[in-house]
């Protein structure tokens, strides 16, 4: 049997021992290889990795911390957690990433947005990218220090419609639209961008930054050979050092390549901290000339603070496999594979034998994931063009934890946005690439797509 300890330091509650037994690397429910936890509850995504050397375990403990902590304007007397903002969306990572998982739209059409947010561009001249808005840059911030007033307010209403399958089962979506109200300094103006985004899931992060770029690069079919209509393709992205192109693996639009550097965007767009990676926080010149507020330092957020923060995401155990045996559930992995979900929510991948951490190399993982980019079709695009990703196409999610979603998130909120309310309806809106996989789907027998659904429950 598997067993780990469990001890309690820091506020965090972290795994102490892993022993394997014979054949444990075959066994399904490994999520996350050596990494995977089996914990079921509210901190299933939090938990550290099962594997985690007992060294390792107070920097865990610290990064979680710094994931959980309420920063403060600047000047403060907690000097180390002080420079929020002053515009900002939250005043912590787990403010949008509460419990390490998966934000969703507001409850109500003008409910507070709380981990969720709107990228922002305007259109550039024939032939040229977009580029930020001149005046509030590349990220609406609804929220802002004290004496000054957040950028604007977005709101969301839904119109629903139906879907009839063929077998005349009928389903209701909804579909989203998105306005910013309470502008603070003046219309949005023409040629605007908005892209509507909900925190993802942090846990697995690390496994999915120590795969092989090769491996990844060879899932890619940009020009659909095999002629099977997906045709995933990597985001290249500039390198933040030497210019040269870096392969984006992590985002809604794989328009991160690291963990570092993600982590320190994050800190910069949402909540107005700077690091060594990003200076200068998002404040556009425009704004720079009325907003005076005082800083945390130079930078707000530590190296020292920033590699804790990064070696807290590396560490975060995957949550196991859930009734794997079960006939529905294995009949739902066949039919997973059949209708052609696989072709980009790949499920199986390796991590390098020498990654680093350590703890990471060497794993065989099941995130069912590519981390290529996909045409997912006009009705889920943004039309905000990232890097070399088109407004039509999102990185394949992975789909490890999907099951416990309800339980650590208590919602089952699903897609960039949070449209869909659970995994049939995510599946039906998916298109573009993926038009001929629905269909598949949608012509299944009802108790075919129940056992569909049923394996995605398991992961």
């Amino acid at each position: 049997m598997r067993r780990a300890a469990w001890i309690l330091l820091g506020g965090a509650l972290l795994s102490v021992g892993h022993w394997a037994s014979a054949g444990e690397e075959d066994d399904a429910r490994l999520s996350g290889g050596a990494t995977t936890v089996f914990v079921t509850n509210k901190h299933s995504f939090g938990k550290s990795a099962a594997n985690l050397p007992v060294e390792d375990l107070r920097k865990f403990a610290f990064g979680n911390r710094i994931f959980n902590t309420n920063w403060v304007k600047a000047p403060a007397s907690v000097t180390s957690f002080d420079g929020l903002g002053p515009i900002f969306n939250r005043v912590s990572c787990s403010g949008c990433h509460v419990r390490d998982g998966r934000g969703r739209p507001p409850k109500s059409a003008g409910g507070p947005w709380n981990s969720m947010l709107i990228r922002l561009s305007v259109r550039g001249a024939p032939g040229e990218a977009p580029g930020p808005h001149p005046i509030y840059g590349g990220q609406l911030q609804n929220r802002a220090v004290q004496g000054v007033a957040p950028e604007g307010r977005p709101v969301v209403s839904y119109a629903p419609f139906t879907r009839e399958l063929p077998d005349g089962t009928r389903v209701e979506l909804l579909k989203p639209t998105y306005e910013i109200k309470d502008l603070r300094d003046g219309p949005l103006g023409a040629g605007l961008l908005m892209s509507p985004r909900v925190a993802p899931a942090v846990h697995g992060l690390g496994l999915l930054e120590a795969v092989a770029a090769k491996d990844i690069l060879r899932l890619a079919d940009p020009e659909d050979k095999n002629k099977d209509g997906v045709s995933g393709r990597p985001n290249w992205l500039p390198g933040k050092a030497s210019g040269a192109k870096v392969l984006g693996r992590l985002g809604w639009k794989a328009n991160q390549p690291s963990l570092r550097q993600q982590a320190a965007g994050a800190a910069n767009g949402d909540l107005g901290l700077t690091t060594s990676l990003f200076p200068t926080d998002h404040r556009t010149p425009a704004q720079r000339k009325r907003i005076e507020t005082p800083n945390g330092g130079v930078p707000e957020l530590s190296d020292e603070h920033l590699d804790k923060l990064v070696f807290y995401l590396q560490a975060l155990g995957v949550p196991a496999r859930r009734n794997v045996a079960a006939p529905g559930v294995l009949r739902g992995e066949a039919l997973f594979t059949k209708v052609g979900c696989a072709s980009c929510h790949t499920p199986t991948l390796h991590t390098l034998p020498d990654a680093k951490p350590p703890h990471l190399a060497g794993q065989t993982i099941h995130p069912y994931t590519d981390l290529l980019l996909h045409d997912m079709g006009d009705e889920l695009a943004d039309g905000r063009p990232d890097h070399q990703a088109t407004g039509n196409e999102w990185r394949t999610p992975p789909l490890w934890g999907l099951g416990l979603q309800k339980v650590v998130s208590g919602h089952t909120r699903l897609l960039h946005d949070g449209r869909a309310h659970n995994t049939l309806e995510a599946i039906l809106w998916h298109a573009g690439e993926a038009k001929q996989v629905t269909r598949r789907f949608e012509a299944l027998p009802a108790k075919d797509r129940a056992a569909l659904l049923a394996f995605l429950a398991s992961l």
